[in-house]
């Protein structure tokens, strides 16, 4: 599927129960690697909030969702180098957000193994967007404790989404597991 904005991992087991509790909210479809479906939502943040809503009062979906991670912008990409340019653009728009914080980015990659390391995307970005934020007299700091912000990076094969994340998103919605 190439039109997703929601990359969904499940535990083992969970494949078809996971599937049916996301169908309703929009297309659900497994991808060439293990455990990870991809979806389009009509709004994959809502349907966040309302998966985070019913784990409450029906934790077994826990036990076929590990992560639900919504995507706030896609992009395809044909190599390294144009991964990288992509995502700069794409972090680029964020800078006013990550002003003075402290952030990091944590990339999920499936795909292109052996060509895209996710540690060396992770540095190359955060060095990035400390360097633009420097120049622009706003200077973040990469930080892993208690980060002001994250910035989640997904790959499946050639596509790519990012999402930007507060501290209290990242407290709220426990189905992204960032960390």
């Amino acid at each position: 599927m190439r039109d997703w904005n929601a990359v969904i991992t499940v535990h083992e087991g969970g494949f078809a129960p996971a599937c049916r509790l996301l169908e309703p909210f929009g297309p659900v479809r497994k991808t060439e690697f293990f455990n990870i479906l991809v979806m389009h939502a009509a709004d994959p943040f809502q349907l966040l909030g309302e998966l985070q809503g019913q784990l409450a009062g029906n934790p077994v979906i826990a036990a076929w969702v590990s992560r639900f991670m919504p995507m706030q912008r896609l992009f395809a990409f044909q190599s390294v180098e144009e991964f990288e340019l992509r995502s700069r653009e794409v972090v680029l728009e964020w800078l006013p957000r990550l002003a003075n914080a402290r952030f990091h980015v944590r990339m999920h990659r499936r795909g292109f193994k052996g060509k895209l390391s996710s540690a060396e995307e992770e540095r190359f970005l955060d060095e990035f967007l400390l360097h633009r934020l420097a120049e622009a007299g706003t200077a973040g700091k990469v930080a892993f404790d208690d980060p002001d912000a994250i910035i989640a990076l997904e790959t499946i094969g050639p596509q790519a989404g990012l999402s930007l994340f507060g501290r209290d998103e990242l407290k709220l919605y426990s189905l992204l597991h960032l960390d």
